[in-house]
């Protein structure tokens, strides 16, 4: 049977602002022909919510530390996901004529699982990571699994890892589901298997420099989904607003932008407060006149920027705690730590 995989990781990932330096490293990878199953079949270890992993909670710094399990589930090809289980955190297989390899077919997912004071293990709005899923996969031509499978798997991975999720305001376990083309094929077209895993990011103050060379993005492309082809050191792994005379901008998303999950939020949190929300195109020259610019990502929250470089000229901006950044970001994260009532349901507490 050529079968589709899904497969779900998770990391460790510390959540302390400071002086921020946005960083992307590179893994090396050796494939062979793929096996017949990924990992065996295992159940978790029991352990109580005061069980933590042996970690320097104070210390996690932006290296990946692997957990101890992950989630996996297969599909045939035209038909459903089936139901995944978890395995031991490890190495796959791929065949060297997989399509992730050979045609960058895959897509990547991010979210967190976090405690909260009063000791519930919950999520962020996981529905709307497996909605955006489902679009990148259809652009891709590739099957995916149903929002319910995804958040389920995402609970299931979560509560298998919670010893390694960091204590109240510690940090967070990045669980990060990547969908992709890992069946053989060597001619053009949908590849017959897809995996799934969760790797880590880092978070930084940015200082940013516009390229006017290379593009991330056109037309008519991939832009607009979450697609592995996508991300290179640079500020699209995030979202980018300005602040002009209290009020916010940021660009459209009109195919070439992904439609960010804390963008999203964000936008509903300043709306909220009686701010008002423009999303359009932002010529350059508005965003060097900007009183404030800030960044908004999965990984990075809301992350202020402290200069932006445009042929030759730098310039500054105010990243101050009165910030309105900070102000949203302050909003943002009360809601998902529980001292702001969520009025959305944005919450998702898993039991």
């Amino acid at each position: 049977m050529i079968s589709r995989m899904v497969c779900f990781r998770n990391l460790v990932q510390s959540l302390r602002t400071g002086s921020r330096v946005s960083k992307l490293k590179s893994s090396n990878c050796y494939t062979s022909r793929t096996a017949p199953s990924v990992q065996p079949v295992v159940e978790p270890t029991p352990c109580s919510d005061d069980d933590y992993a042996n970690m320097d909670w104070d210390n996690l710094g932006f290296n990946p530390r692997p957990t101890d399990y992950m989630y996996i589930t297969k599909c045939s090809r035209g038909g459903s996901f089936e139901e995944g289980h978890l395995s031991r955190y490890g190495n796959i297989e791929l065949s060297p004529s997989s399509g992730v390899l050979n045609y960058g077919q895959g897509l990547y997912e991010g979210t967190k699982a976090y405690w909260r004071e009063d000791g519930r293990l919950c999520l962020f709005r996981p529905d709307q990571n497996a909605i955006r899923m489902q679009v990148g996969a259809e652009r891709m031509c590739m099957p995916s699994p149903s929002i319910h499978q995804f958040i389920e798997a995402v609970k299931l991975t979560a509560l298998a890892n919670k010893r390694w999720v960091p204590p109240p305001g510690k940090g967070s376990l990045y669980i990060r589901p990547l969908l992709m083309g890992s069946g053989h094929v060597l001619g053009l077209g949908p590849a017959p298997e897809c995996t799934f895993l969760h790797l880590w990011e880092g978070l930084a103050p940015f200082n940013l420099f516009i390229e006017e060379e290379y593009h991330r993005a056109t037309r008519g492309g991939t832009g607009g989904v979450k697609a592995i082809t996508n991300y290179y050191p640079e500020v699209s792994s995030c979202n980018i607003f300005i602040v002009k005379d209290n009020v916010i901008s940021t660009p459209a998303t009109n195919g070439t932008l992904l439609e960010g999950v804390t963008r999203k939020s964000i936008i509903d949190i300043a709306l909220d407060h009686g701010y008002q929300v423009k999303e359009l195109c932002i010529p350059v020259e508005e965003l060097m006149e900007a009183d404030e610019v800030f960044c908004t990502g999965t990984a990075a929250g809301v992350a202020g920027v402290g200069s932006i470089t445009y042929q030759g000229k730098r310039v500054e901006y105010k990243s101050s705690d009165g910030c309105l950044s900070q102000e949203l970001l302050s909003i943002y994260v009360g809601i998902q730590k529980g001292h702001i009532v969520d009025k959305k349901g944005w919450i998702l507490e898993i039991d």
